[in-house]
């Protein structure tokens, strides 16, 4: 058999084992058996987006004070340097204007984010970087209010919870246009 007939065969095996797979039937009609249906309780602990207007925030607080500790001994500094002004990722807290235009422009929480609420969802979800979701809420929410504090957004001894972080005007609150908005 020459080599094309050979990539001609494997070709046509791949294909029919990709229908197979598509539908959950093989190309004759039959169940596979791959997989299970998820479940509400498998989507749920996955399920965890804030929307802008504190929609789905969980119970809890924190204040800048406890947030600045756990900044520390969570190992936040070791990315975002000493007071969350940078280091080897970027700075949390800076007094940094928007200049320039589009990509080239440096943005920061403080400049460029258009909603308090994406502080809390983005440090639930993803920090400590080594560990993502292993915070409570209430550090998750004592380490939005140290970057909200921090960058002079809310005021000294502010406590956050699903009440008053919505309430945070961002700077940048206007500087964007949603794309879908009746899909809010």
């Amino acid at each position: 058999m020459s080599m094309s007939k050979v990539s001609l065969a494997v070709l046509a095996a791949l294909s029919l084992s990709s229908v197979a797979f598509a539908d959950d039937k093989n190309g004759l009609g039959h169940k596979v058996g791959l997989g299970q249906p998820i479940t509400e309780a498998d989507i749920k602990p996955w399920d965890i987006t804030i929307l802008p207007d504190g929609t789905n925030l969980p119970p809890g607080s924190g204040t800048a004070a406890v947030g600045a500790k756990l900044f520390t001994e969570k190992g936040c500094i070791a990315c975002h340097g000493e007071g969350g002004t940078g280091g080897s990722n970027g700075a949390v807290i800076t007094d940094i204007p928007l200049a320039g235009r589009g990509i080239e422009a440096t943005k920061t929480i403080k400049n460029f984010w258009s909603n308090s609420t994406t502080v809390f969802d983005f440090i639930r979800r993803a920090m400590p970087w080594n560990a993502p979701r292993t915070l409570t809420d209430n550090e998750v929410y004592a380490l939005t209010a140290f970057i909200l504090e921090g960058n002079k957004l809310i005021p000294p001894g502010t406590v956050m919870d699903a009440k008053s972080l919505p309430q945070v005007k961002m700077p940048n609150k206007d500087g964007f246009i949603i794309k879908f908005p009746d899909r809010i």
